[in-house]
C-alpha cells in the first residue's frame, strides 16, 4: 500500500463520515417576515450574502437533463438577476447548452454556508439578447475574452499544451483588434416558476418556504416539512 493510500485509510478511520455534523442556529425563517415576491426575498438574502462576505456568493449549481433523462450538474456563476430571472453565461455549444436547448427546464441551487442558507430555483432557461451578451462579454477581462474563443467547451482535447498554443495564436490574431464576442458564446436567463428558501435550524428542523407561481402569475408561499 502506498503512503497516500495509507493516509486516506487513516483519515477515513479517524473521521467517520456519518459523524460529521454541524449545528445550524444562526437565523429563523417565518412566513410573517418574508417578501411576497420571491425575487424581492432573494434580493434581501443576496444583500446579506454580500454584506457577510460569503465566499463566491454567486456560485450556483446548474442542473440539466440529457437526452436519456439523466441529470447533469455543475457550478456556474450568477452574473445578474432581476424580475425576469437569473442570468449566467456559457458556450452555446457546450453540453449544458445543448441540453438546455433540447429541454429548457433547469434547476439552480445556491448554498451559502456562512449564513446556513440554501436557495433552490426551478424554471425555464432562455437565451438572452445578443446585445446583452455583447455588453457582458465586453466587460470581461482580456484573458476571459480570449478564453471564450479558445475553448471548445466540453470537447475532449489531447493535452493542456493544445489550449496554451491556441491562446498564443488567438492573441496574435486579435493583436491591436477588438475582441468581439464569438457567436457561440452568450447568456441564458432562468425564468423561475418556483423558489425554495432554506434556513438551517437546530435538530435538523430546518425552515423551508416554497414560493410557487400560479396560472394567474401570482406567487403563493407554502411551508415545507424539513
Amino acid at each position: 500500500m502506498s503512503l497516500q493510500e495509507n493516509n486516506i485509510e487513516n483519515n477515513i478511520a479517524m473521521k467517520p463520515i456519518g459523524d460529521l455534523r454541524k449545528v445550524y442556529e444562526k437565523e429563523t425563517l417565518s412566513e410573517s417576515c418574508v417578501a411576497k415576491n420571491p425575487l424581492d426575498q432573494f434580493s434581501l438574502w443576496w444583500k446579506d450574502a454580500v454584506d457577510n462576505k460569503v465566499d463566491e456568493a454567486n456560485a450556483m449549481t446548474l442542473a440539466t437533463a440529457g437526452e436519456d433523462g439523466a441529470p447533469h450538474a455543475r457550478i456556474v456563476l450568477l452574473k445578474g438577476f432581476d424580475k425576469d430571472g437569473f442570468v449566467f453565461f456559457t458556450n452555446y455549444q457546450s453540453h449544458k447548452s445543448l441540453q438546455i436547448i433540447q429541454n429548457p427546464k433547469v434547476s439552480l441551487l445556491f448554498f451559502w454556508r456562512e449564513l446556513e442558507r440554501q436557495v433552490r430555483i426551478e424554471g425555464t432557461a432562455l437565451k438572452i439578447s445578443d446585445a446583452d451578451s455583447d455588453a457582458y462579454f465586453n466587460s470581461r477581462p482580456y484573458e476571459s475574452r480570449i478564453g471564450a474563443w479558445v475553448s471548445a467547451q466540453s470537447e475532449i482535447i489531447a493535452s493542456r499544451e493544445i489550449l496554451e498554443n491556441k491562446v498564443k495564436e488567438m492573441e496574435k490574431n486579435f493583436e491591436e483588434k477588438t475582441i468581439e464576442r464569438p457567436k457561440f458564446w452568450g447568456g441564458f436567463c432562468v425564468q423561475p416558476h418556483s423558489l425554495e428558501f432554506w434556513q438551517g435550524r437546530p435538530g435538523r428542523l430546518h425552515d423551508r418556504l416554497l414560493y410557487s407561481l400560479k396560472e394567474d402569475n401570482k406567487w403563493t408561499i407554502s411551508r415545507l416539512s424539513p
